[in-house]
């Protein structure tokens, strides 16, 4: 029986691009170098007219989308491209093709744009052009010409390319940590647990670590703009579709103003006060500005209510279309924890706001009718330990 591959179109449309791009990157890439291999004095030429040069940028408008899809070796393939095969399919059932395909438009764009913004200036403010700008050699020479193009077939070599699905991973991790924030993947029989909505952070600190001790950058940049553009896109802007009805646009609710996806929730708990003390002045901020519109207390209402009601209504798996009893049992789980999350969110908002009453109003004891915060039954505190394994089909 031939093996079927059963991808949605976007899905497809994004891995195939990316094997193609990286493909002939690394083809033009061969031809380029010659027998002249890599050293101190050349760097592995670049191919500018599918990766980000910053200097090169103007003679090649088109890589700050096609950059984000080219790799430079057969390992970060393998890894970008499980990463679309099944993340890709995740997100796309979850969301449908058109909200899928924007998504992926704007996280290739976007941290494109601003890594090509920090290295020019980068470039810029300290004078060194090995953040921005682009050397030509001949393959006579050993050393590195001026920027100048030789007539005789140069070599472009540049201690800078901007390139690699980085960004694109760091946003899958953000979307499945708003879809699916309290499960608990299960690798390697149970030796390694650990639940979605750690996975952004740990991502992060591994690119940070790796950029800091080998030099890696650009790839460590790549990771942060990945997250900070996605949730951005998704906190504020993507249209969710709305499970609970209280929409009235039919195009469901703007953003996810859930107490469960705020920026600082990325991060351990030890952290997370100063992290959301920042976040709140930078939201602030751009409220003053316009360039995001602030949640009224509805909107986190009826976004927590939708994150709840997304947990019951269940998402596409992750490997396959069936789904088993063992699955339907993990959403619901998934459903309750997430109510006893946001009752456990509101419990501490009305805390807050009592102790920050005068003496005089918070010494009263408040009707049990009217202000008695909400409790989390013992069943829901139980769920905490749930697990959740994705099967193997």
């Amino acid at each position: 029986m031939p093996l079927r591959v059963n991808l949605p179109p976007a899905t497809r449309i994004l891995l195939i691009s990316q094997l193609a791009l990286s493909f002939l990157y690394n083809v033009a890439r061969w031809r380029q170098l010659g027998d002249a291999p890599p050293s101190a004095q050349h760097p592995s030429p670049i191919v500018p007219y599918l990766t980000l040069v910053p200097s090169m940028f103007y003679y090649y408008p088109w890589t700050i989308l096609t950059a984000t899809f080219v790799e430079q070796n057969i390992f970060t393939v393998l890894i970008n491209g499980v990463t679309v095969f099944y993340g890709g399919k995740y997100l796309e059932r979850a969301w449908g093709s058109r909200e899928f395909g924007k998504f992926i438009l704007v996280i290739a764009l976007i941290p494109n744009v601003a890594m090509l913004l920090i290295y020019i200036f980068w470039a810029a403010v300290t004078g060194s052009s090995l953040r921005g700008y682009a050397f030509w050699i001949s393959p006579d020479d050993d050393c590195l010409s001026s920027c100048a193009v030789p007539s005789d077939n140069p070599i472009i070599l540049s201690l800078t390319q901007i390139c690699g699905g980085v960004a694109l991973q760091a946003s899958f991790l953000v979307a499945f940590k708003q879809l699916v924030p309290e499960h608990t993947v299960t690798i390697l029989k149970g030796i390694v647990k650990m639940r979605v909505k750690h996975f952004p952070a740990i991502f992060l600190l591994l690119n940070t670590f790796s950029g800091v001790v080998f030099g890696t950058d650009t790839a460590a940049i790549l990771a942060w703009l990945g997250l900070l553009a996605s949730w951005t896109y998704l906190r504020f802007y993507k249209y969710q579709p709305d499970l609970t009805g209280t929409s009235t646009n039919g195009l469901g609710l703007k953003g996810d103003a859930s107490e469960t996806f705020t920026f600082a929730t990325f991060f351990p708990d030890v952290v997370q006060p100063p992290i959301s003390f920042v976040a709140d002045q930078i939201y602030a901020f751009l409220v003053a500005l316009k360039v995001v519109t602030p949640f009224s207390a509805e909107d986190i209402a009826s976004s927590t209510e939708n994150a709840v009601a997304r947990g019951q209504a269940g998402l596409p798996s992750l490997l396959s279309n069936a789904g088993g009893g063992m699955r339907g049992m993990g959403k619901r789980e998934e459903a309750e924890r997430r109510r006893a999350l946001a009752l456990r969110a509101l419990d501490q908002r009305l805390q807050a706001a009592t102790a920050s009453k005068p003496p005089a109003l918070s010494s009263q004891s408040p009707a049990p009718s009217n202000t008695a915060a909400p409790t989390v039954s013992s069943g829901q505190n139980m769920l905490g330990e749930t697990s959740y394994t994705p099967d193997n089909s």
